[in-house]
């Protein structure tokens, strides 16, 4: 419980892991701006972990999305009861904006897009902003960052440095793996946006390539992705399959030690990028880099359709980035 004068914060922030992973770079900036509140988020249970073990909240709330009436009832009533000083909304969708509603009338402040909130983000292009300069742009128009870097790709990533802290461990080294550094590969992706993955024979193919050229493959995602390292392991039989058992601390520490990182426009990639790993992203026509890639040491390579993308312009681009990144060190 916070004590009794402690100014209280609630943060929402609901999904998805991408757009989670851009958001602890507005919410590392709302705990600097409150450094002694007692600062809630409320969530989703995907993020909670995640959440939990950032430096950012002391508690984590993860119904953030009720369906029945009772559900909606008991949020209602426990967010009014904990009378928050102030609210953070970083998900501004007709979703969260019904939360506003909900704590109608004599809302705390409220920064996000809610119709009626007092600390509106009132920038009629938001929507045509990257998530990173969007954010800082609605945090500048809260009041709490007045210098806020809102220029195309000025706001900087997401910093999860805590992730190694937590383990008393130096930041590691891209690529500073003996005797053979390793390639991350993300093949997967939403189930419901086949059009966001590049074709797995593609990945097979180029994990071929890499290896003949001194790398090992790592392949990640969740185990539903199990049958993409198969089918790529037929053709690259070294490549390490590791789908399944990996949670976000350890796709962050794999990722930092990776010497690159590919895969399509999916959440764990956005970890990765964040974790320091130079990282090639491949998007189709379904989603603006602009508006949500991941922000570091990180290379687009677009194509309408994914299945038209050829292997040998995606293994140009990862020679390229490991050329650099080589050339870096």
């Amino acid at each position: 419980m916070a004590h009794r004068g402690v100014e209280k914060i609630l943060v929402i922030k609901l999904s998805a892991l991408g757009d989670f992973v851009l958001a602890l770079a507005a919410m590392k900036k709302i705990r600097e701006a409150h450094k002694k509140a007692h600062i809630t988020l409320l969530t989703t249970p995907p993020f909670e972990a995640l959440a939990k073990s950032s430096p950012y909240f002391n508690a984590v709330q993860t119904d953030g999305r009720p369906e029945t009436f009772g559900q909606w009832t008991a949020l209602r009533k426990r967010l009014r009861a904990a009378n928050y000083n102030r609210i953070y909304d970083l998900q501004t969708s007709a979703h969260s904006n019904r939360l506003f509603h909900l704590l109608r009338p004599g809302p705390p402040a409220w920064s996000g897009i809610a119709l009626g909130c007092s600390l509106p983000h009132r920038n009629a292009l938001r929507d045509s902003m990257h998530t990173l300069e969007r954010q800082a742009d609605q945090l500048m128009y809260a009041g709490i960052w007045p210098d806020a870097p809102t220029a195309p790709g000025t706001a900087p990533g997401p910093d999860i440095s805590w992730v190694w802290k937590a383990q008393g461990a130096e930041r590691p080294v891209p690529g500073a793996v003996k005797p053979r550094p390793y390639v991350m590969f993300i093949p997967g992706g939403s189930a419901h946006r086949p059009e966001k993955r590049w074709p797995v024979e593609n990945y097979a193919e180029l994990a071929r390539i890499l290896y003949a050229r001194g790398y090992d493959i790592v392949i990640i995602g969740g185990v539903q992705e199990t049958p993409l390292a198969h089918a790529i392991q037929r053709v690259a039989p070294r490549a390490r399959d590791l789908t399944g058992r990996t949670d976000f601390a350890r796709i962050a520490v794999l990722g930092a030690k990776a010497a690159l990182a590919i895969g399509n426009d999916t959440g764990p990639l956005h970890v990765v990028a964040a974790a320091g790993a130079p990282t090639l992203v491949l998007f189709s026509s379904a989603s603006d880099p602009a508006l949500t890639a991941p922000r570091g040491r990180v290379r687009t390579v677009q194509s309408d359709r994914l299945s038209e993308l050829p292997v040998a312009k995606v293994a140009q681009a990862a020679s390229a980035l490991l050329s650099e990144t080589a050339g870096a060190a």
